[in-house]
């Protein structure tokens, strides 16, 4: 069993080192949900296998290969689940801009403006994440399709989905975008101030651990240090 653990590993080394190509995608190009697949999700089955061949070797006996082939599930489980780096920057990056998204969204209706041309204002004002996925939306409405499915086909994107679900919500009853559109703005701008000021604090509790680490030791050699130096310099004495 030794002599092929180590080719084993060098294969799967070898793997890991050859070039890769441009980062594969989950679903269409245009769907919110679409779900970039990094080089983790690429490599699953490679992990699953060096996952269960580590149980398999630290175990032996006859209770190894059943261990094997569940360390294996459920690192494909959990490699399955984890989330690509690249979407949770995406992500971060459509709840920065969503706020000013929507303000100047709501500024192009107050100027008279249809729903789709300041879509496409803001698409073409604010690039970003943000702006990708309202470019569908843009294109959709632009060839005429019915605003109130163009909308609520967004409320199904977990970042955009109140701004869809508003606008579907306006559309359908006839009451006016503008209203909708200012409210949630007004919403998401509240919203991103109190998160602003939530990652203020978490800053300073954050960054009391490592300054008490730093100047716990400065004290004790400039507080404590001399103090007990001084108390048995006067024990000998006496």
């Amino acid at each position: 069993m030794t002599p092929w653990v180590p080719a084993l590993c060098a294969a799967g080394a070898a793997a890991l080192l050859l070039p890769t190509g441009p980062t594969l995608r989950v679903g269409p190009p245009d769907a919110p949900d679409a779900v970039p697949v990094g080089w983790l999700h690429r490599h699953r089955l490679l992990w699953s296998g060096l996952a269960g061949l580590g149980a398999f070797l630290f175990l032996g006996g006859p209770v190894a290969p059943v261990a094997a082939v569940f360390v294996a599930a459920v690192t494909w489980v959990a490699v399955g689940r984890a989330e690509p780096a690249d979407v949770r920057r995406r992500r971060a990056e459509v709840r920065r801009d969503l706020p000013h998204a929507v303000e100047l969204f709501a500024a192009t209706l107050r100027a008279g403006a249809a729903p789709g041309d300041g879509v496409a204002v803001v698409v073409a004002a604010l690039p970003g994440a943000a702006a990708d996925r309202l470019g569908a939306v843009a294109a959709r409405l632009s060839i005429g399709l019915d605003p109130v499915q163009v909308w609520d086909s967004l409320g199904a994107d977990p970042e955009l989905g109140r701004l869809g679900r508003a606008l579907a919500r306006a559309q359908a009853s006839g009451s006016p975008v503008v209203a909708s559109v200012e409210r949630l703005a007004d919403e998401l701008a509240q919203a991103a101030r109190a998160e602003t000021e939530e990652r203020a604090r978490a800053v300073g509790v954050k960054a009391a651990l490592p300054l008490g680490l730093c100047l716990l030791p400065a004290f004790l050699l400039v507080g404590i240090v001399p103090l007990v130096v001084a108390l048995l310099a006067a024990l000998d004495l006496g």
